[in-house]
């Protein structure tokens, strides 16, 4: 299965990259979870803090292949993801889901098929108050993500754009 990788794809849109249309997530904040260490799609984003009721909402409706960027203000005392909602991601055909926060039930998120970027892990699990907003511009790591926007994931980095790099276009990218 062909794969992309996001040196290749920084390599190839050089211009794009000066212009500021194909955005790099501040490297070295993110820690790699789950089983796939490289996927990408297109983004679907909630922002919330310290509660994950519209996470879950969001990973109940069919993935189709997309990322879920949660914007949880980078908060680092309650887990926003643990591994049943892992689980339902993957179970859902999600792609990935990066978590500007936590995670939980590391292990368990580790035996699902789907990547996970998170800060880190919290034994703390979050509020269930319903709060945030889904399909919002959110801001994570240096990057201004936008609904439907395309992510690539890969053990080098987070990349974000409004296009479709070319070399992605062919791939099956829902695997």
């Amino acid at each position: 299965m062909a794969l992309l990788l996001t040196a290749d794809v920084c390599d190839a849109e050089e211009a794009r990259l000066a212009a500021g249309e194909l955005q790099v997530l501040t490297s070295g904040f993110f820690q790699p979870y789950g089983r796939n260490r490289i996927f990408a799609g297109h983004v679907v984003t909630v922002k919330v803090l310290e509660d994950n009721v519209l996470v879950r909402r969001a990973l109940e409706q069919s993935g189709l292949g997309r990322i879920l960027v949660i914007d949880g203000g980078g908060s680092l005392r309650t887990a926003l993801v643990g591994g049943n909602v892992a689980k339902l991601a993957e179970t859902q055909g999600w792609s990935g889901i990066i978590v500007n926060g936590c995670v939980r039930d590391v292990d368990e998120i580790n035996d699902c098929r789907i990547g996970v970027r998170a800060l880190a892990a919290c034994p703390v699990k979050s509020g269930k108050r319903g709060e945030g907003e889904l399909n919002v511009v959110v801001e994570v790591a240096g990057a201004t993500i936008r609904p439907g926007d395309f992510c690539s994931v890969d053990n080098d980095g987070i990349l974000v754009s409004a296009f479709i790099p070319e070399m992605a276009l062919g791939l099956n990218l829902a695997k």
